[in-house]
């Protein structure tokens, strides 16, 4: 009988995994196809939202973030090394990005990126 806490607690934590785990990046970029915005926009969203931005990579800032602009502003995307070559990110390169906004307390809003392409 003293099994039973334990079992639920095993129950509740894995049902309640996928909340800590946040969204899958398919999930980002099906939402992301319905909200294609700009920087400008990017800025003021919600945190957790998924975008898709199209912009000029303006230059590097530190390992896997780059400052992305558009015609509405400037905004810092982090690219993780297994989406692209990161050498393919020089300044004045055209790319598309989705992802997801990430707001923070102390530090510009910026967006983590599930997915980038560059447009030739």
């Amino acid at each position: 009988m003293k099994k039973s806490p334990l079992l639920l607690t095993v129950i509740l934590l894995g049902l309640t995994a996928n909340v800590w785990a946040g969204k899958d990046d398919q999930v980002i970029i099906q939402e992301a196809a319905k909200n294609n915005i700009t920087v400008a926009q990017a800025l003021r969203a919600n945190d957790e939202v998924a975008v898709t931005l199209t912009g000029t990579i303006v230059g590097q800032t530190k390992h896997e973030h780059y400052e992305l602009k558009d015609s509405t502003g400037t905004i810092g995307i982090e690219v993780d090394d297994d989406l692209i070559d990161l050498k393919q990110l020089k300044s004045g390169t055209q790319v598309k990005v989705v992802g997801e906004v990430d707001t923070h307390r102390y530090k510009p809003t910026d967006i983590e990126v599930v997915k980038i392409e560059i447009i030739p």
